[in-house]
């Protein structure tokens, strides 16, 4: 298995040592660098082939601006933003300067896990504390232009299709949160995620998409249907 390449960035040392300690129990993921300024980070990215940048952007030594900075030379490279409480439009720029998926550092060692996992994987994350914030100013975080537009067709994650199987096989958000190791909020986001793309608005239009898919046989819907 490939292991996912993280590096932290943050001023505090003490923030640095407890994200490692995080991360080290996960064999999922293996930490390339730990930077304590933009100077080392920018460093550290030239000599390290990273997936993913966990990165305070407002500690003492960084900047929101080197996340573009970066982007520009490398666009392989994702970003999560970690920090303490903040306003919601702070959130938002950062969104909106290439951040893609956003915890806080009172978040659970799971949430925090599973924010590197889930990123590297292509998709965001979001803990249910910054949803929070962010709805409560107003801001609906779905119509934030987090990445530049493509042309390119929308494609479902390898995270998403197995939530989509699940789904047709009549697992319970509960169920399937237990079988793939997330929490409930991961699975609801990533079941609205779904429904958005597929352009269907209930679970028998994600049923129906994995029998024509082929991801389930016709069998297990009909078992799975007397639950929808």
């Amino acid at each position: 298995m490939n292991k996912v390449k993280v590096i932290i960035a943050d001023s505090s040392e003490l923030i640095r040592i407890g994200l490692t300690s995080i991360f080290e129990r996960t064999e999922a993921i293996s930490i390339v660098g730990q930077c304590a300024s933009m100077e080392e980070l920018r460093s550290t990215l030239n000599d390290e082939n990273a997936d993913v940048v966990i990165i305070d952007y407002t500690s003492k030594e960084f900047d929101i601006s080197v996340v573009p900075e970066v982007l520009a030379v490398n666009k392989r490279v994702r970003f999560i933003g970690i920090t303490k409480d903040q306003m919601a439009q702070t959130i938002v720029d950062a969104l909106k300067f290439g951040v893609v998926s956003h915890v806080k550092k009172d978040c659970s060692a799971k949430e925090i896990t599973e924010s590197v996992l889930e990123t590297a994987a292509g998709n965001k994350f979001f803990c249910g504390q910054v949803l929070e914030l962010i709805r409560e100013d107003g801001v609906n975080v779905n119509n934030v232009e987090f990445e530049p537009l493509s042309c390119e067709p929308i494609s479902l994650s390898t995270r998403e299709m197995e939530v989509i199987v699940l789904i047709a096989e009549g697992s319970t958000n509960s169920q399937i949160a237990e079988k793939l190791f997330l929490s409930n909020h991961t699975v609801g986001t990533h079941r609205k995620n779904i429904m958005r793309k597929l352009g269907v608005n209930n679970t028998a239009g994600i049923v129906m998409y994995a029998v024509k898919s082929q991801l389930v046989s016709p069998n297990k819907f009909l078992f799975a249907s007397s639950s929808l």
